[in-house]
């Protein structure tokens, strides 16, 4: 079977989470939503979004990038709210199918 690789990124809450004000918070969120347009724009993500009803809260989101793995943990580490401590990052290799996303 033919397949085409990705890498999976899980967000999960960060060791600093809890140390920001919700106006602060508020900003990290639109510049972390900002740093995610601009992956996709540069080509580099596929599809992001955030968990809802899971068991475990530290989850926070998902990003599947096209990148390698060393290079989606380079642009991930530039998030701002990974750069704050609000979220961190475990990054995979991905396979699927070949073809399955476009």
């Amino acid at each position: 079977m033919e397949v085409d690789t990705y890498t999976f990124v899980l967000l999960r809450r960060g060791p600093r989470a809890d140390d920001y004000t919700d106006e602060e918070l508020d900003e990290l969120q639109a510049a972390h939503l900002a740093f995610l347009d601009e992956m996709r724009d540069r080509g580099h993500l596929v599809v992001a979004g955030p968990f809802r009803d899971q068991d475990d809260e530290t989850k926070r989101g998902l990003c599947v990038y096209r990148t390698g793995l060393d290079e989606t943990r380079r642009l991930s580490e530039q998030d701002p709210s990974v750069e704050a401590g609000r979220i961190s990052i475990e990054a995979m290799t991905w396979l699927t199918p070949k073809g399955v996303l476009r």
